[in-house]
């Protein structure tokens, strides 16, 4: 797509996608690069800006991440951020050292609105701070715009070359002013225009996909979920009868949600596809049997769905592509974008076999967050409750089960969850009516300025944008009925997100949880204790495994 784009050199830091992701809530598109990018590449790319994101290095040791002073000389707008901001000053003449005072958390800025990046802010605001070294010294031909009390430089500029230096996040919500601050920047400093919406991406993506397909075959990877389900309609609009979408019943799914699948994508539902059901189960049970490390299941689960589709493929005939519903996030934790680390490898990314018996992988939503991905959902005229339908991995309840994965274990964690979203939807029903208020005593714990799972506001503060039931490995002694058990512990989990790159626990209501359990203990077989995970992400993610 011939776009703007705005340019994120990664340096390692935990919010490296979000720094992306609020790029792109401005209309502009934007891509994660590692500092290890060679600088012709930059070049080549054309971006409007370029931001450095924070990293948890102290850019003044050796061997600390950096890049060539040649960036800071193309003219075009560099923003760095955090450790971006440090490294900027410190490659360019200032002073970069141990802060007397660590600042982190929520902290009170002063700005000057004079500056382009701070336009129609408050003087007075509140931003994110997270550093525990600072800039001592701007570097030569640059001004402090911004301070607190105890960070002499929390933004620095130097216009003349458009380089500007900020030393909290402004990415993140707690940033009351953030994104206004990012708009800023992309529009003031950088002159975008805003060119990326999803009306266009749909338009450009179904003319890209007709060029490259041709008159070929096109099978698509439709597992149900929100991203396989767009990227189905994508290319049915694009390409109709061409198409066949393949839906595997690995066995690992939500409790009927195979059949609940077939009712909307078969024959007697609401799209004229060519659709394919095969029911894999007990060929999925063989291969994880006795395979307990995490990495290991996703790559059999990943390896076995490339090889049914294969089979599936030699029955239809002469397949030239092969359709997936990868996004944006999938490919930059699993270590393809970027410089962090490779969270995990995602079925249908790093966990891909490398001989694929197909010409090519077409993966339409490739570039996209998941909130993008509703908003092309919406724009294809899908129908709200499959767009905002729960997130689902591609391993399933592979990665939901700790240890080996057996159809007992899968029997529990099925029943289990489906009590759990059943009494969540009941709370709702009542919080309507007047029960389960939660009052918060900090009301900015609430992120949910959108509800990006059930697309509208007519919920409660406390409810979650994704839950679900995991069964931990842990067996324990109980008593049940005057008798002694053993039996397993289920973990609840529930998170608050806009972003799905980081997360809260939610607070789900006491006497929701408390419902909750006793329903799983009496009415799962083989359960005799109930967990609540308090973990946010970072440090945990939202799934187990």
């Amino acid at each position: 797509m011939n776009k703007e784009l705005v340019v994120v050199i990664d340096f390692g830091g935990q919010y490296n996608q979000l720094v992306a992701r609020r790029v792109r809530e401005c209309n502009v598109y934007c891509e994660i690069y590692s500092y290890k990018t060679d600088i012709n590449k930059i070049k080549e790319m054309k971006p409007k800006g370029i931001i450095l994101t924070g990293g948890p290095n102290s850019c003044y040791e050796e061997g600390a991440p950096s890049y060539t002073n040649e960036l800071f000389e193309l003219g075009i707008p560099v923003l760095g951020l955090c450790y971006g901001a440090q490294l900027m000053m410190h490659q360019l003449g200032g002073k970069v050292e141990k802060a007397p005072v660590r600042e982190y958390g929520k902290i009170e800025v002063k700005v000057n609105t004079s500056s382009p990046l701070f336009k129609k802010i408050p003087e007075s605001t509140i931003c994110w701070m997270s550093h525990n070294d600072y800039i001592s010294k701007t570097a030569p031909g640059f001004e402090v715009v911004a301070t607190t009390a105890d960070c002499p430089v929390a933004a620095a500029e130097n216009s003349d070359k458009k380089l500007y230096a900020i030393q909290f996040h402004p990415e993140v919500l707690h940033t009351i002013k953030g994104k206004e601050i990012l708009s800023n920047y992309v529009y003031n400093v950088c002159g975008c225009s805003g060119d990326w919406t999803m009306d266009s991406f749909v338009e450009q993506q179904i003319k890209a996909i007709r060029e490259k397909v041709g008159n070929g075959k096109v099978l698509c990877a439709l597992s149900g979920g929100v991203d396989s389900s767009v990227a189905a309609v994508l290319l049915s609009k694009a390409i109709g009868k061409q198409l066949t979408c393949v839906f595997v019943d690995h066995g690992l799914l939500r409790k009927n949600e195979g059949d609940e699948v077939e009712a909307v994508f078969g024959s007697d539902g609401l799209y004229d596809l060519n659709f394919v059901r095969v029911n894999a189960a007990e060929r999925y049970f063989a291969k994880l049997a006795g395979v307990t490390e995490p990495e290991k299941k996703r790559k059999l689960i990943g390896e076995e769905f490339i090889r049914v589709f294969e089979e599936e493929a030699k029955k239809i005939g002469a397949v030239d592509f092969l359709v997936q519903g990868t996004i944006y996030p999938d490919v930059v934790e699993s270590g393809l974008g970027g410089e962090s680390a490779v969270i995990k490898s995602h079925h249908n990314v790093g966990g891909l076999p490398d001989y694929v018996d197909f010409k090519e992988i077409i993966e339409p939503l490739r570039d996209l967050f998941k909130d993008e991905v509703r908003k092309v959902g919406l724009e294809l005229g899908i129908p709200d409750y499959l767009v905002y339908r729960q997130p689902f991995p591609g391993p399933g309840l592979g990665i939901r089960i700790i240890g080996e994965v057996t159809p007992e274990k899968v029997r529990i964690v099925q029943d289990a969850d489906a009590i759990y979203r059943e009494e969540i939807d009941k709370a709702v029903k009542a919080w309507r009516g007047g029960a389960y208020q939660v009052e918060y005593e900090d009301e900015e714990k609430d992120v949910s300025d959108k509800n990006v799972i059930h697309g509208d506001d007519e919920f409660p503060s406390w409810m979650p944008n994704q839950y679900f039931a995991a069964l931990t490995n842990m067996r324990s002694v109980g008593v049940m009925g005057d008798e002694r058990t053993y039996d397993y512990a289920v973990a609840l989990r529930a998170v608050k997100t806009i972003d799905f790159m980081t997360a809260e626990s939610a607070q789900i209501p006491w006497q929701v949880l408390q419902t909750v359990m006793n329903r799983i203990i009496n009415e799962v077989k083989g359960v005799n204790r109930v967990f609540y995970d308090l973990t946010s992400k970072p440090p945990g993610t939202i799934e187990f495994e």
